[in-house]
């Protein structure tokens, strides 16, 4: 029998899944605020869904063994967004969902593919395409930024808020000849200069996108350079637009915003606004959330539409937080004890006293000589105290 979980699985020690709940019901009491409703989608669902039309790779997604072509969701916003068109394709826009839940993806190791499980907590905003886009995300963002208070990131965490905008990057990849679109495409995303300078361009195209791929910081020196090379645009209007509403409510809170047009997050859901959290770790850079408007994908399960969303990688937020930090410690429980046989009994009438009260306790198994035997046994199992039942008799 194996004694280890698969390659990429782990086992999660009771605080860690303490943590866990903690966080998520951090994130859930924010998304209420705002107006957000639970829904739960499948783990399992068809791989046409999962694929969302070709935006995410078969080769990351996890294969069931099945009479019909299934697999394990790789994130939530392709299954929300089909149920969204379906079974709640009636109820009023904007509807505003939230859901958290395991996601599973094959991911390349240094021995191969292997399995990688992580726990996620996101919203969902579905409108009917008639609303100002301005609204949809900015307040996305906002949402964001919330939730980021609730779960106590501060500026000492140096958040940076990273912002793109696909619509952008497509604008400024139709100047290139479309044999090469993909390619240098790729090669911006990936910030791979090398690949970039094999490219068979013209000098003064290599030139423009070479100092595209260098552009990235604070938000009116980039807007004003792409301003020059795309002339006055609807696309990047609205972005600042958004970008000026956010920027009060980021400064409050010691959120670096950071506007990169050649930013995309790493499944190609996303064809508008693109957005990313990134805080600094012990050792490295940790993405805590990522997201965007996801138009295009809401459209392909019916008719014209909008949507957008992030997903929190909880289990990155509790590593950057410290386990101990990002859950509150348990109240104290009691260790009930006994003497002798005849104690026994007694012993459950107090344990059932005890629960009856909501005080946590817990039974020892077998007797126990002494209160001093009993108050060892209850530090070692990190027990609040010890009760001794003896001479119940």
């Amino acid at each position: 029998m194996a004694l280890q979980p698969a390659a990429g699985a782990r086992d999660l020690n009771p605080r860690e899944v303490e943590a866990n709940r903690w966080l998520c019901d951090q994130l859930a009491s924010v998304y209420r605020l705002w107006g957000y409703a639970e829904v739960s989608p499948p783990a399992v669902e068809r791989l046409e869904t999962l694929e969302a039309g070709g935006s995410i790779h078969n080769r990351e997604l996890v294969r069931l063994a099945a009479a019909e072509p299934l697999g394990l969701r790789p994130e939530m916003t392709a299954s929300i967004a089909r149920a969204a068109c379906t079974r709640l394709g009636q109820r009023p826009r904007p509807l505003r969902l939230w859901s958290a839940g395991s996601v599973f993806r094959t991911v390349e190791g240094e021995t191969g593919p292997r399995f990688d499980e992580r726990l996620q907590s996101g919203v969902e905003l579905l409108g009917d395409g008639a609303a100002d886009p301005v609204a949809g995300d900015a307040e996305l963002l906002g949402l964001l930024l919330a939730c980021l208070r609730q779960l106590g990131i501060r500026p000492s965490h140096q958040p940076v808020l990273l912002v793109g905008h696909h619509a952008v990057l497509t604008t400024l990849l139709e100047q290139v000849p479309a044999a090469q679109r993909t390619a240098t495409r790729q090669a911006l995303i990936h910030y791979d200069p090398l690949a970039l300078k094999q490219l068979d361009l013209p000098g003064h195209q290599l030139q423009t996108l070479q100092g595209l791929m260098r552009l990235r910081g604070d938000v009116k020196p980039v807007l004003y350079q792409l301003e020059q090379w795309l002339g006055p645009t609807p696309v990047l209007d609205q972005l600042a637009q958004t970008l000026e509403r956010l920027a009060p409510m980021a400064a409050r809170q010691g959120v670096k915003l950071q506007l990169d047009p050649s930013f995309q997050p790493h499944f190609d859901l996303y064809d508008g606004l693109v957005l990313k959290l990134v805080c600094r770790g012990a050792e490295v850079p940790v993405a805590i959330a990522s997201g965007g408007r996801y138009d295009t994908l809401v459209s392909r399960f019916g008719g014209p539409a909008t949507g957008l969303g992030f997903g929190v990688d909880v289990e990155a937020v509790r590593e950057l937080l410290g386990t101990e930090a990002s859950a509150p410690i348990p109240q104290g429980r009691v260790l009930v004890a006994w003497a002798t046989p005849a104690d026994l009994g007694p012993a459950l009438d107090l344990l059932e006293h005890l629960h009856g009260e909501g005080q946590a306790a817990e039974l020892l198994h077998g007797p126990c000589g002494s209160a001093a035997e009993a108050d060892a046994i209850a530090r070692q199992r990190h027990c609040s105290e010890a009760r001794w039942i003896q001479g119940a008799a």
